[in-house]
């Protein structure tokens, strides 16, 4: 099993700025793609920011120039830097590791797709 422990988060102004962060452990061969995903009220979880091993990239139009999506390959950690944050920002944001790790039981190498616990980020007009 791979968990997911997620910090950062809450209440900032317009403007503003917040850093979050998810460091996964567990019993963790590789890791494919690290990313953050935000769920606001009413809506369906999108897709927010992803990262591959080899350091791509990958954000929606919304966020965009606003957001940053970093990773430390050695603590197996991702971060989100956002800064200039609008009300519209406002949601439960989860973050999301995919990779592969080993089977407990028989020692197979299986994929693993984790997600945090969800951390509330606000955004106040």
């Amino acid at each position: 099993q791979v968990q997911l422990v997620e910090s950062g988060g809450g209440l900032v102004q317009a403007g503003g700025s917040l850093k979050l962060s998810c460091a996964a452990s567990g019993s963790i061969i590789s890791i494919n793609v690290m990313g953050w995903y935000r769920q606001a009220p009413g809506k369906q979880r999108e897709l927010v920011a992803a990262i591959t091993s080899g350091g791509n990239t990958d954000y929606p139009d919304s966020v965009k120039g606003r957001f940053t999506i970093s990773r430390d390959n050695n603590r197996n950690t991702h971060y989100l830097q956002m800064s200039s944050l609008k009300p519209e920002d406002t949601a439960v944001y989860y973050c999301n590791v995919k990779g592969a790790t080993a089977n407990r039981l028989y020692g197979n190498v299986e994929p693993f797709n984790s997600w945090g616990q969800g951390t509330q980020v606000t955004v106040s007009s």
